[in-house]
């Protein structure tokens, strides 16, 4: 089966063509020329309609047969199949082939960009399948070599004019042209190239792909986060054209409506939330600083004559568990739980390690838990069971006759 025309390569912008089908197999169609995309190189497939005499169907996906070049369109199941040799008109999801060239676009000039900050961050892998793209980079950018490469880039796309040129080249020539990366196919080679006024290149690229005519229609190009994937290896996360415009829109609506529920300009935003959590934290030691004095008046008033102190919080005070537990007294042993079933032991006394006794009585009760010969704690099936359990493990523990002194 001979190669499919590949109109994509020659004029990204076409969204209608007309072809023949050379060949069906299962849901898919093979078509003497197309305009559809296949996935390849981190872009996503074209979708669209392929309509004919008598029928359409919907394109959900399409391929290309690598050493072949034959393109394969997956339709719709639900739809009708034409037979090999009818002719179609095909149709692109315009909105959805411009994302796709923006994103890729893109992606071609921040990675020149970062280039050009430093050449140590060589591209190592990209991906565009979604509106947050990425560029996984050799090198560990910083937070200020991001900067750098996104001021080169904005201030390049929006003062000068780039223009796409896609020749196809045999690769003996390829040495003429200053490629950002070593191209990974051989034979006959397209070549995306961004060009300004003067005819100085921006970047050159092996890639067959699909971007916009003009580089500033990408625009704007917004780095989201880097994410540190493994050493000599970080990952640069971005967005282009319209998803990145409609996302700065609606972050600044959001800001907008923040600052107005602190009653500040958006620019006062960051000195007033730093304040706002400042509060907060200063708030929230002053919590536990009354916390833990509650939890020891709780402790105190329950504090009698015998080396044994039973504690069963209310449910409103279930959070002081913990902070009643670390205010055992001296030569004592403290037992905790709360009606949803925590429980704990503390002891300050050398013949009652905690732990041990925390696991003995939930062997009894049921539940899980451990800690220190101080401090234990756990979840019980059955919390009332558990103190008096818990009692009479302490009171064994103490009453057990002691071992000759040393």
């Amino acid at each position: 089966m001979r190669p499919t025309e590949r109109l994509d390569f020659t004029d990204p912008l076409r969204l209608t063509f007309t072809a023949q089908v050379l060949a069906v197999q299962g849901q898919e169609v093979a078509l003497d020329a197309s305009a559809f995309y296949p996935q390849s190189g981190g872009q996503n497939a074209d979708t669209g309609l392929l309509r004919w005499t008598g029928g359409e169907a919907r394109v959900t996906d399409v391929r290309v047969v690598k050493g072949e070049g034959v393109v394969w369109h997956t339709l719709d199941p639900d739809g009708a199949l034409p037979t090999p040799g009818t002719a179609v008109h095909g149709e692109i999801d315009a909105g959805r082939r411009w994302r796709h060239m923006q994103r890729h676009t893109a992606e071609h000039l921040l990675a020149q960009a970062f280039r050009r900050v430093n050449p140590a961050f060589e591209v190592v892998a990209v991906s565009m399948g979604s509106a947050e793209c990425h560029l996984d980079l050799k090198g560990d950018p910083a937070d200020t070599h991001v900067q750098a490469a996104e001021a080169l880039l904005r201030e390049t796309l929006g003062r000068t004019e780039l223009t796409l040129e896609t020749p196809i080249v045999p690769d003996h020539e390829l040495h003429r042209y200053p490629l950002r990366r070593e191209a990974k196919v051989s034979g006959q080679v397209r070549l995306v190239i961004f060009r300004d006024a003067s005819g100085e290149p921006f970047d050159v690229s092996a890639c067959g792909g699909t971007h916009v005519p003009r580089a500033a229609q990408c625009g704007p190009v917004v780095v989201l986060r880097t994410e540190r994937q493994k050493a000599g290896l970080t990952r640069v996360v971005f967005m282009a054209g319209e998803e990145a415009a409609a996302h700065l829109s609606g972050l600044h609506r959001r800001m907008r409506a923040l600052a107005q529920d602190f009653s500040v300009p958006v620019e006062g935003l960051p000195e007033r939330v730093q304040a706002t959590v400042e509060d907060l934290s200063a708030a929230q030691a002053e919590a536990e600083r009354l916390r833990t004095r509650l939890a020891a008046a709780l402790v105190q008033a329950q504090a009698g004559s015998g080396p044994c102190l039973t504690l069963t919080l209310d449910p409103e005070d279930a959070s002081l568990l913990t902070p009643a537990l670390r205010q055992v007294p001296a030569g004592r042993v403290l037992i905790a739980c709360t009606p949803d079933g925590g429980c704990g032991v503390a002891s300050a006394h050398p013949a009652v390690p905690a732990g041990e006794v925390l696991r003995e009585v939930l062997a009894l009760t049921g539940g899980r838990g451990g800690g220190k010969p101080d401090l234990a704690q756990g979840r019980t099936e059955q919390p009332g069971l558990f103190a008096r359990a818990a009692v009479a493990a302490v009171q064994a523990r103490l009453s057990a006759p002691r071992g000759p002194a040393a």
